[in-house]
């Protein structure tokens, strides 16, 4: 049986020059990287009523219908199971994706419609989900779709470091056939993301994605990059809400700027560049605490993703030189208390306790205190407790002076014992 015990979280602060507002230096790369990230208003996704398209959209909207119906037969425009001729608001919104991409050019869109089709014909692309392409090593690894954004889009993990291993790169990429059922695996990935939204106006069209550039292979990974960032442009327009690259090294902005005057203003308002060591600060402003893997400062685990739902993480902050105690009160003799504690990028103290409520009785210390390194993952640990009384999870963050983003989570089991 579950409980909602009481909770309360106690902030200390050691003295007054502790507590002082700290003041940073910026180094050059980081305004860069500020540069390249807020020099663009922020992406703002289309709601597909309409309702409120512009004339000239609405127009193009038509044209592209009636150009289809007098090209071809309704049967062969089918897409992730939607007739395009239907109709319908799902028709519709697929529709105007191909428009938006092509800035509303009736003949680029209706062109670009024609090879997708072609394309996902050839490459049984509608049937893709259902294969299986024997890439058990790299799922939840390399690219994986994982829980849901703050507005509802799913989202997709991408992180190519493991193939800095030459054995691994060769395995994967040795020849020209691995790196074909690689793409496939890849078109996979990304499939199953698309069969999660909705495609109707004002619901969720598109996905997030998230890439981690940390030990990136680059020159390695240029030809699979180039055709998987082909594929997705010309076969999914559209499909992406927002890019977040995460652990960025400082080399990024350099190219980012480089290349800046080459891409779209709709395609540079959908990036969000943080540099290494902000993944939680950063992800946790569009994901919530309970869907960021553990590995970037979140609390999802692999194994959660076939139990039933999580529940929802409390966010907090720890400041620099401040100390946060997480009290967890109202706990029954017998009950079994679990939790989940995560600091981005911890580099802090951490330590629990168990205080009895009756007078005399000895605090117990379930976990002793111990430095948690940055590249630490979540703490997952539970107590079943003698007698009644509070568990407290204390974070220590008097040695830095640096803020934190943090989020915990738990649950108490009452005795079953009567």
């Amino acid at each position: 049986m579950d409980s909602s015990s009481p909770i309360s979280i106690q902030q200390q602060t050691p003295n007054s020059e502790s507590s002082a507002k700290p003041t940073y230096k910026k180094s050059f790369v980081t305004t860069l990287m500020e540069a390249a990230t807020l020099r663009s208003p922020s992406f703002k996704e289309d709601t597909y009523f309409i309702s409120n398209l512009k004339s000239s959209e609405k127009k193009a909207l038509q044209d592209l219908k009636d150009k289809l119906l007098s090209s071809q037969t309704p049967k062969e425009y089918s897409m992730w199971g939607i007739p395009l001729l239907g109709c319908d608001e799902k028709a519709d919104v697929i529709l105007l994706k191909f428009l938006r991409a092509r800035d509303f050019r009736v003949p680029d869109a209706l062109n670009m419609l024609d090879k997708c089709l072609a394309w996902r014909a050839e490459f049984g692309a509608d049937g893709v989900v259902e294969e299986d392409l024997g890439f058990k090593e790299l799922e939840g690894v390399v690219a994986y779709m994982n829980g849901y954004d703050r507005e509802g889009h799913p989202v997709c993990y991408n992180a190519y470091g493991v193939f800095r291993d030459k054995e691994m790169y060769e395995r994967i990429f040795g020849d020209e056939e691995k790196l074909k059922k690689f793409l496939r695996w890849r078109v996979q990935v990304l499939e199953k993301g698309v069969k999660l939204l909705h495609f109707k106006p004002g619901g969720v069209n598109s996905i997030i994605q998230v890439t981690d550039l940390k030990d990136m292979p680059k020159r390695e990974l240029r030809v699979a990059s180039n055709q998987i960032l082909s594929l997705f442009q010309d076969n999914y327009p559209e499909m992406v809400a927002r890019k977040i690259f995460i652990n960025v090294p400082w080399y990024f902005s350099f190219l980012y700027s480089m290349f800046s005057p080459f891409l779209t203003q709709r395609t540079k308002s959908k990036f969000v560049i943080s540099k290494e060591g902000n993944a939680a600060e950063t992800l946790y402003k569009f994901i919530r605490p309970e869907d960021v893997p553990v590995q970037y400062g979140g609390l999802s685990r692999p194994s959660d993703l076939q139990s039933v739902p999580q529940k929802p993480a409390s966010e907090f902050t720890v400041k620099g030189g401040e100390r946060v105690n997480i009290q967890i009160e109202g706990i029954e003799a017998g009950a079994t208390i679990t939790w989940d504690l995560v600091v981005g990028g911890w580099d802090l103290e951490y330590s629990a306790e168990f205080v009895p409520n009756a007078e005399g009785s000895y605090i117990v210390a379930v976990e002793k205190p111990r430095k948690i390194s940055p590249s630490q993952e979540a703490i997952h640990n539970s107590y079943t407790s003698r007698e009644a009384g509070n568990m407290v999870l204390s974070v220590d963050n008097t040695g830095t002076r640096r803020k934190k983003v943090a989020a915990y989570r738990y649950i108490v089991r009452k005795s079953t014992i009567v």
